[in-house]
């Protein structure tokens, strides 16, 4: 019989206690430190208030004919679904309805080039209501977002999904997209009752 090899440990030594440690004297006052923190610190976060006139998602300013705050992609994708802007709204709303375009998604189009030269045409045409900016910048989401957020009366078009997410934010607001070949709306309160 032979004999049994023993294989020779290594870097023995004792175990020791880590520096973070919760049962070291140094770590546990830091831990109480953190209990006794003064809730006064926190973060106070602020939630714009909504008008009283909005009742959940009713929105009685909002009558026809109803005006379409419309976004630079709201145009793109009417066009490459091939649908005519004016009766594919009147066709969604069934009601009467009216364009708007603010000169921000104007200057977002001419911005584009060439490849949007027919929405822009759409765009321009004379029979949409227009609306002048006065602040500085051509970024038509801020725009859009801070025009809603004054005036609850416009119906947003829109198929941009942060712009989306943004109105969803701001009750009684309606969003209009291009979806399936149509125009489907999105959050829209009954006529209110007379």
């Amino acid at each position: 019989m032979g004999t049994q090899k023993k294989t020779r440990k290594f870097a023995q030594v004792k175990r020791t206690i880590g520096q973070r440690d919760a049962r070291l004297k140094k770590n546990q006052l830091k831990a109480e430190l953190t209990r006794k923190k003064p809730k006064g610190d926190e973060i106070v976060r602020e939630i714009p208030q909504a008008p009283s006139s909005l009742f959940f998602t009713h929105n009685p300013s909002l009558r026809a004919p109803y005006p379409i705050l419309l976004d630079t992609n709201f145009f793109s994708h009417t066009i490459s679904h091939k649908l005519d802007l004016l009766p594919s709204m009147m066709d969604c709303l069934y009601a009467s309805c009216t364009p708007t375009i603010t000169s921000c998604v104007l200057a977002e189009l001419e911005k584009l080039g060439p490849k949007y030269r027919l929405a822009l045409r759409l765009a321009r045409d004379e029979r949409w209501e227009r609306l002048r900016c006065s602040h500085k910048g051509v970024y038509a989401d801020d725009c859009i977002v801070e025009r809603v957020q004054r005036h609850r009366i416009y119906i947003v078009g829109t198929n941009d999904r942060d712009l989306k997410r943004r109105l969803r934010k701001v009750p009684g607001v309606p969003i209009m997209s291009v979806a399936r070949g149509r125009y489907v709306i999105e959050r829209l309160p009954d006529e209110p009752v007379r």
